[in-house]
């Protein structure tokens, strides 16, 4: 299983670089509505570490006292997706600090039947009423019912497994599920694939009006690509900026590799409507509290998280 899920993404176009890899980040597009900057590492895994680790999915959030907290995949190389049972935690008082702080493991896989967790993937964690929630991918045994859990924190360093898990559970290897809190509603974006088995690579949305119940499942964004393990939907995120959605994916062709896709409607996007495309795998995009953006990479072989500035060029759009 494991070196099934290798050789699909050595056929996606894997192609490890050094852990030092610097870009400058622009858009392939003839009028990019976004792009950005220089790549700089933020922050090596392998510190302290007597073998080389990585960073794959993850997520910013800025915490208590001050600080920035980023959370993650984490493994010793090389990739072995479904042996990956721990969270990476590190924290440090301004974005580009070099080198961030490593913190203990955020989080450790449960295995014991009462929550049945088989690797942990692709962390979000997002503050409500005084609480932090962490949305993640829990996995299972039947990739076409794949479970997605929830965590919660009162500061960022201690988590409990709510009672209801699993929030969702959808194939195939439903994972990568993000939040985004609109008007009165949270939408939860996550990879999925329909059918659940060997059908269209799409992302889906489901609602909820407390971050418990999850209900309303449609697929917002459908790839032609068909197939299972990878794929072009990876690590959805998305932007709501001056009355337009921006989803965020990571493509995986080739692997440091991911589009936007702008729309009116924050449960629809056309694949035809792309406005930016980046050197960049499992990126998230961070607002800083000077209201200054920011794009993220990072993922197997490449030596830890990278950040750059991100340039919207989207006045044109708004003013349609």
């Amino acid at each position: 299983m494991i070196k099934e899920i290798i050789m699909h993404t050595l056929f996606l176009g894997f192609i490890p670089f050094a852990a030092g890899f610097v870009t400058n980040c622009t858009a392939k597009t003839n009028k990019p509505m976004v792009e950005c900057g220089k790549f700089v590492k933020i922050y090596d895994p392998s510190v302290g570490e007597k073998e080389q680790w990585y960073i794959n999915d993850h997520c910013f959030i800025y915490g208590p006292g001050g600080k920035w907290n980023l959370f993650g995949i984490t493994h010793k190389e090389p990739a072995n997706p479904l042996d990956e049972k721990n969270f990476a935690h590190a924290t440090a008082k301004k974005l580009f600090q070099n080198t961030w702080n490593k913190q203990p493991f955020a989080l450790t896989v449960a295995e014991k039947p009462s929550w049945n967790e088989k690797h942990l993937w692709a962390p979000y964690v997002i503050l409500h009423n005084g609480t932090y929630y962490m949305f993640y991918c829990a996995g299972g045994k039947d990739h076409t019912k794949y479970k997605i859990h929830l965590a919660t924190s009162p500061d960022l360093k201690s988590w409990t497994r709510h009672s209801k898990n699993p929030m969702i559970v959808d194939g195939f290897d439903a994972r990568d599920p993000f939040i985004l809190r609109l008007d009165n509603k949270w939408i939860m974006y996550y990879t999925a694939n329909r059918p659940a088995k060997k059908g269209n690579h799409v992302v889906i949305a489901v609602t909820s009006d407390d971050l418990i119940n999850w209900k309303n499942p449609q697929v917002v964004f459908k790839h032609p690509i068909v197939g299972t393990f990878g794929g072009p939907t990876e690590s959805p995120f998305v932007v709501a900026r001056n009355g337009k959605y921006y989803l965020f994916v990571c493509t995986n062709n080739p692997y440091d590799n991911t589009a936007a896709y702008v729309s009116d409607n924050p449960f629809h996007w056309d694949i035809e409507n792309k406005v930016g495309e980046f050197p960049a795998h499992a990126a998230e995009i961070i607002q800083d509290n000077n209201g200054k953006w920011f794009i993220s990479r990072a993922g197997w072989g490449r030596g830890g998280v990278y950040l750059a500035p991100l340039i919207w060029n989207d006045e044109q759009l708004s003013k349609k």
